[in-house]
């Protein structure tokens, strides 16, 4: 079984090769299987609403907007570290993609509209609730109450991915993996609040109250 489309000039070693025929299998187990599971597949009828809720575009648009529409001093740093964690998610997601190119699996379920796009590892939609839950619980934490459903999102999001059959589980792993480490990264260059309004300054060319942005 080849798993590089005859383009492809890459020579797979083996030893991935086999570790990828076995994700292949898994995930299939993992889909049927889930039929028998209720929770499971309950979870897989709000497949595409989770996918939704944690797309790229929707996320910057939404994050755009609510910038554009909240012009408050104290969200300033919030509002500008996270609209650079998912600009950073989307290109380190989009490289990765390009440079591995495993294609997406096909699904068994014939219904399942056509995939998005053809690479499948990592999944970006893991990869961004993980980097958004992390930054609201531990880089600037928002309140505990918001903690379980925060976490019931990212999870419900990534198994979402492989009983929509949108990627495998270890593009699922990978995704939250590659999280991670863009949370970690995004901790170590957390812009300041007066940096945070200094960008935003210039992004909508005002004016802008507070310190020496005030007139």
């Amino acid at each position: 079984m080849d798993l590089l489309q005859p383009e492809d000039k890459r020579k797979v070693p083996d030893v991935l090769q086999k570790i990828l025929r076995n994700d292949i299998k898994l995930t299939k187990k993992f889909v049927e299987n889930s039929q028998r599971i209720t929770a499971l597949r309950s979870l897989a009828n709000h497949a595409k609403f989770l996918e939704v809720s944690c797309h790229g575009i929707v996320w910057l648009a939404g994050w755009l907007t609510f910038i554009w529409l909240f012009n408050n001093s104290e969200m300033y740093q919030i509002q500008v570290n996270m609209l650079i964690a998912l600009f950073l998610d989307i290109v380190v997601i989009a490289v990765i993609k390009a440079f591995v190119r495993r294609r997406r699996p096909v699904p068994m379920n014939k219904l399942i509209p056509g995939n998005p796009d053809k690479y499948s590892f990592p999944s970006g939609h893991a990869s961004r609730a993980t980097l958004v839950a992390v930054i609201l619980i531990y880089i600037e934490p928002i309140s505990i109450i918001f903690y379980p459903p925060l976490i019931a999102w990212v999870t419900s999001v990534s198994i979402s991915r492989i009983l929509l059959e949108r990627h495998y589980i270890l593009d699922v792993l990978g995704g939250i993996g590659i999280g991670l480490i863009e949370a970690l990264f995004m901790s170590m260059i957390w812009l300041s609040q007066s940096g945070s309004a200094y960008i935003l300054n210039i992004l909508s060319d005002e004016k802008r109250d507070g310190g020496e942005f005030h007139v």
